[in-house]
């Protein structure tokens, strides 16, 4: 059965709660960048003191996000989330270019560099040769695809168990930590500052990684139309991000104690390296396999809000209508989905061919991730503009100041994902200006298909 992407539609239908919306943020979030991005945030800046100070400055800066988004979230709830906004705010062109960007950057890239990490984590214990990484990413990509065509009930039940096990990991490393603290574990090395006075570029560089492990709660907004409370997404978020800031600070605290500043910097796989110290190499390999299981449950949330972009552009443009296909009673975007999956392959055989993985996915859609979230924060203030009269069921508190700081911030990334993040190539070419350029290709795609609209 097809039907329309769903927008507030009959809630005694909606078949998720605050539960099951909580476990897909967490989930999506978790699973890749704090298993990955400490390291690189660690070589980025002098001291332990600045490396805390911007690991509390992106859950600030985060929450202050989703105050914004579960004003919009709540009032105009839509299976087609950011889409939707960006359409009431600004037309159907910006909303056009969003989800193409979505669709062949911001998700794919996303859903390649959780693959990426869960190869990294898979090949420690059972290497599949040179591509091993590569292989498992695309592995799991395909396989977490068919999950997610039986149904979003099925998958967020999923989901709930896998983001237990993803935050039990994280759990884990904190308690081996103040395990070693106690005096009961082995001895670890001794925290050592990097070289080198802070610097706007070093500052700017690993902000972009901190923003970006923080980013996906506000992919909570896709699921706005399938929770049974309007009010749950303000929960659902604000719960999600306090919970994940409080999280983070903990276990990059465990890191930096038991492997110490220089020993993070250096590290391939931080969380590993981190009970291998406390607990020896046996020890090493369970943090593995946690860790690719929360990079599993982080691909399975994104799989679970991504594709619903593309239905929700499929059912404004008649070019698009394939990608409209809905499955009602599984309540899942039914041609969307693969053709998802197809694009984010293409971007790990890209991450192999031109040798980046990890960080040359997180290149290649920082530039137009900040962007957007730059177009939200702006949404806001028009739709309070021309929209005012509507019913509100939450509204961000101080406005417009923490609108405004949430906008300045995603300006700043903006300006720091293409100005610092610059080491990564793919064929020749900067990778973050490549994913602009895709972004510009947009422009092309929407004056051919408003010539045939």
């Amino acid at each position: 059965m097809t039907a329309p992407v769903p927008a507030a539609g009959a809630r005694a239908s909606a078949p998720l709660n605050t539960r099951h919306a909580i476990a897909i943020t967490v989930g999506v979030v978790v699973g890749a960048g704090i298993f990955k991005a400490p390291s690189i945030v660690a070589g980025a800046v002098p001291t332990a003191t600045w490396m805390f100070a911007l690991w509390a400055a992106g859950g600030l800066l985060a929450l202050i996000g989703a105050l914004c988004y579960a004003e919009l979230s709540s009032t105009y709830p839509s299976a087609g989330g950011e889409y939707h906004f960006l359409s009431r705010a600004f037309g159907r062109g910006t909303a056009l270019l969003y989800a193409w960007a979505r669709f062949t950057v911001i998700t794919t890239g996303s859903i390649a560099l959780l693959g990426f990490v869960f190869g990294d984590y898979m090949t420690e214990l059972l290497p599949l040769g040179p591509y091993s990484s590569a292989i498992y990413a695309a592995l799991a990509t395909v396989l977490l695809t068919a999950v997610n065509m039986r149904g979003i009930r099925s998958g967020a039940e999923t989901q709930t168990w896998l983001t237990v096990v993803e935050v039990g990991g994280l759990v884990l490393i904190v308690g081996a930590a103040l395990w070693l603290l106690g005096g009961t574990g082995s001895t670890a090395p001794a925290p050592a500052a990097a070289p080198g006075p802070a610097t706007l570029a070093g500052v700017g560089f690993g902000m972009v990684f901190v923003l970006l492990t923080f980013g996906g709660w506000n992919d909570a907004a896709y699921i706005s139309a399938d929770l049974q409370d309007r009010r749950s997404i303000v929960w659902a978020l604000l719960i999600s991000v306090s919970f994940l800031t409080l999280l983070y600070l903990l276990v990059n605290w465990a890191y930096w104690y038991v492997l110490g500043q220089a020993g993070m910097a250096g590290s391939q796989a931080v969380a590993t390296d981190t009970l291998a110290a406390v607990f020896g190499p046996g020890a090493g390999k369970l943090i593995a396999v946690m860790v690719a299981a929360a990079a599993l449950t982080s691909i399975n949330a994104t799989l679970i809000v991504g594709a619903r972009t593309a239905a929700a552009l499929g059912q404004d443009w008649p070019v698009f209508k394939p990608l409209a296909a809905w499955d009602e009673q599984r309540r899942v975007p039914r041609n969307a989905l693969p053709i998802q999956c197809v694009l984010a392959l293409v971007l790990i055989v890209l991450g192999v061919v031109f040798k980046g993985g990890f960080q040359s996915m997180v290149e290649y859609t920082a530039p137009v991730f900040w962007l957007f979230f730059l177009l939200i924060g702006i949404a806001l203030f028009r739709m309070r503009a021309i929209d005012g009269d509507r019913n509100r069921p939450f509204r961000v508190p101080l406005y417009p100041v923490l609108p405004l700081v949430f906008c300045a911030s995603s300006a700043y990334m903006l300006w720091s994902s293409l100005g610092y993040v610059y080491s990564q190539q793919l064929g020749g070419f900067n990778a973050a200006w490549i994913g602009v350029a895709v972004l510009g290709s947009g422009l092309v795609l929407l004056l051919l298909v408003r010539g045939r609209d």
